[in-house]
């Protein structure tokens, strides 16, 4: 059974920062990009990070760049996202998202509410 178990999503005040998580389970993880996206209320969804499957190259979305960092430890079947100097606009739902292009094969987490507020 495949999951992808998103975690680490909550409330922050502007400026601050949160990491998430999203663990893997039901497949290769080592063979899949991952991504993170996100939906904002009354928003088209939107790729925020992407990186390829051994980690050696990631993009971001120019809305975050310098602020996010994706990474990956495939060992523990796990992708982050790492975001500081949070702004309320970063509030959305963040998806988890996994791609194989060997397969053709994608999976989505359920997703985690991140508010950023005062």
């Amino acid at each position: 059974q495949v999951q992808l178990v998103e975690s680490g999503g909550g409330l922050v005040q502007p400026g601050g920062s949160l990491r998430l998580s999203c663990a893997a389970s039901g497949f290769t993880f080592s063979r899949y990009a991952m991504s993170w996206y996100r939906r904002s209320q009354g928003k088209e969804r939107e790729l925020v990070a992407r990186i390829t499957r051994t980690g050696s190259s990631t993009n971001l979305a120019d809305s975050v760049k310098g602020r996010f960092t994706i990474s990956r430890d495939n060992a523990k079947n796990t992708v982050y996202l790492q975001m500081n100097s949070l702004t309320p606009e970063d509030t959305a739902v963040y998806y988890c998202y996994a791609a194989s292009s060997l397969s053709g094969n994608e999976y989505w987490g359920q997703g985690t509410q991140v508010t950023v507020s005062s």
